[in-house]
C-alpha cells in the first residue's frame, strides 16, 4: 500500500474526535508516546555530551514517554497533530558556550523526531514489499515529521524558541516557567483557531513542507 497524494495531505494527522475509528486512534497513540519520549531523551543525550551533567535528574535516561508527557504539549498533539514533552532542565553555567550549546541541545529533539521518521519510513518500505500493512509506520514517519517542522516555530517551549530565550541572561526558574506557560498557551490559542475558525494562520505554511517530507521518505 504506496502512500498516493490523497493519502499524503491527511498530513499532519489532527484526530477527530467525532469520528476517531480505533485502529487510528491506537497508531497515533503509539507515535505520539514515541515522539515524546525520542525529542526528550535525545535533548538529554546531548546536554550531557556538551557537558551539563546531572547524574541524579529524574527527567533524564528513563524512556518511559509517561513520564516525558507535558499536559499542554500533548493536548497540542490532539489540537495540531505536533506537541513538545516537559521541559528537559539544564544549566546552560556548565556549557563551554551557554547560547550555542543550549540551542543546540533543544534543536536536537526534533533531529531525533526527524531521525525516527526516517527509521519508520525504512520499516514502511519493508512491510510494502512483505505485502503487509504498514500504517503504524505511516503514523509514526507523519507524526514525527510534523512535530519536526513544527518545531521550526520561534515560540518556546517548540526548538526555534531557544533561539530567543537562550541568550536571556540570569533567567530564573520563575521567568522560564512564565515563558513556558504563555509560550505552550499561546501555540494552543493559534491551532485552536485554526481549528474552531477552519483557517490557517501557520499551518499553510508547514504543512505543505510536512508533506513534501513525507512524500520524499515514503515512496
Amino acid at each position: 500500500m504506496l502512500m498516493t497524494p490523497s493519502a499524503l495531505e491527511a498530513f499532519p494527522y489532527i484526530p477527530d474526535l467525532n469520528n476517531l475509528p480505533f485502529d487510528a486512534m491506537v497508531t497515533f497513540v503509539v507515535g505520539v508516546l514515541l515522539a515524546i519520549m525520542i525529542n526528550a531523551e535525545a535533548q538529554a543525550w546531548m546536554a550531557t555530551l556538551l557537558g551539563d551533567l546531572q547524574v541524579d535528574a529524574k527527567d533524564r535516561f528513563h524512556f518511559i514517554p509517561f513520564l516525558h508527557m507535558s499536559v499542554l504539549g500533548s493536548l497540542c498533539y490532539v489540537v495540531a497533530g505536533f506537541g513538545w514533552p516537559k521541559p528537559i532542565e539544564i544549566n546552560p553555567a556548565k556549557f563551554s558556550h551557554p547560547w550555542l550549546f543550549t540551542v543546540l541541545t533543544r534543536v536536537t529533539g526534533p533531529l531525533a523526531n526527524f531521525l525516527l521518521a526516517n527509521i519508520a519510513a525504512s520499516m514502511f518500505v519493508f512491510m510494502n514489499l512483505l505485502d503487509l500493512d504498514p500504517v503504524v509506520f505511516a503514523m509514526l514517519v507523519g507524526v514525527n515529521v510534523t512535530t519536526a517542522i513544527y518545531h521550526l516555530i520561534p515560540i518556546p517551549p517548540l526548538a526555534a524558541g531557544s533561539l530567543l530565550t537562550a541568550g536571556i541572561p540570569n533567567l530564573s526558574p520563575l521567568a522560564a516557567r512564565l515563558i513556558y506557560y504563555a509560550g505552550s498557551g499561546l501555540i494552543l490559542a493559534i491551532f485552536l483557531a485554526e481549528r474552531l475558525t477552519g483557517k490557517g494562520i501557520l499551518s499553510p505554511y508547514l504543512n505543505p513542507l510536512v508533506q513534501a517530507t513525507m512524500k520524499f521518505l515514503i515512496k
